[in-house]
């Protein structure tokens, strides 16, 4: 039997049926706002320890503008976390709160940061598979159905966008270098292309959330099609750079118009969500002790405010 829809909600899915955007003050279901703050928190806390695997490397940077540019990549990506703090606010929720999911393993982020990166080519390939997955996964967000977070979805896919041509440029420089520097990005998309694939999530099938998205379309696409749009994609980029993915099973299939590609270890996904992967304590155990070591500039900052806030008071009466 279907299921009677209360007024408001109906009134609420006719308004997601005309694209108009939901905002904070809207009546929407309580799902929905869950759902909402699982996923934008979820975002934020991928990007911010996002920084952790690339900051390792700016010291290391084989030159000034290596170092710049990804100093610069980090610097973003730090932005990019607190954009979407912010959408996640406006539903209800504390940026505290927040912090404080992740610290104590309640939240999640994406599995791709719990895996180390060896070698400078590492950075490369998280530029051209990890944050082109991102993109996939992001653009259509744009669209998304609550209004701030899609509008802070638009800033943050162009600079990703830059950052995924960054990284690819930079792999192009390698894959012209020497053989030693060949084999260390052939190493490195033999690493980074499995766990690329898993960042769009489970499949279909046992991803519980993905019909509720779509009907609310806080999704517009399922994961397996945005997989499957990575794979096309990302099977005719690599030609460029001389090198393969490490999938016997991938070839092209005239008849779908797309590429059959290998089956995904679901095991070793499940494992390192569950934080038992190759880095998980050791991301954690960063963010903590950031917030335990930047808690006096915290504390300054709320001080300062208060004090300008009885100044104004004062000036006011």
């Amino acid at each position: 039997m279907e299921q009677m829809l209360s007024p408001e909600a109906q009134h609420f899915q006719e308004k997601i049926d005309k694209e108009i955007k939901i905002e904070p003050k809207d009546w929407m279901p309580e799902k929905y706002r869950h759902t909402l703050i699982r996923q934008i928190s979820q975002h934020a806390h991928s990007e911010i320890i996002g920084m952790l695997p690339e900051g390792n490397w700016i010291t290391r940077a084989p030159s000034l503008k290596r170092k710049a540019i990804l100093l610069a990549k980090v610097q973003d990506e730090a932005g990019h976390g607190l954009y979407l703090y912010a959408a996640a606010e406006t539903l209800g929720i504390s940026r505290d709160e927040m912090y404080h999911q992740l610290h104590t393993g309640k939240a999640k982020y994406s599995s791709i940061f719990n895996y180390p990166t060896l070698t400078w080519a590492d950075m490369g390939v998280v530029g051209w598979l990890v944050d082109g997955a991102a993109i996939m996964n992001q653009v259509p967000l744009c669209r998304t159905s609550y209004g701030p977070y899609a509008r802070a979805m638009v800033r943050i896919c162009k600079e990703e966008s830059f950052h995924q041509r960054q990284g690819f440029d930079s792999l192009l420089v390698l894959s012209k270098g020497t053989p030693g520097q060949r084999r260390m990005l052939q190493d490195a998309i033999n690493r980074w292309w499995w766990p690329s694939l898993m960042m769009f999530g489970p499949t279909d099938d046992a991803s519980p959330n993905t019909v509720q998205s779509m009907q609310w379309k806080i999704k517009r696409f399922t994961n397996d099609e945005l997989r499957q749009k990575f794979v096309d994609v990302c099977a005719e980029q690599v030609k460029l750079l001389g090198c393969t993915l490490p999938d016997p099973d991938l070839k092209w299939n005239a008849e779908r118009g797309h590429y059959d590609f290998g089956a995904i270890n679901w095991q070793e996904f499940w494992n390192v969500v569950s934080g038992n992967g190759p880095c998980n304590k050791e991301r954690i155990e960063a963010r903590r002790k950031a917030w335990d070591n930047g808690a006096w500039v915290r504390e300054a900052a709320s001080a300062y405010a208060s004090k300008q806030q009885a100044k104004q008071a004062v000036a006011a009466a």
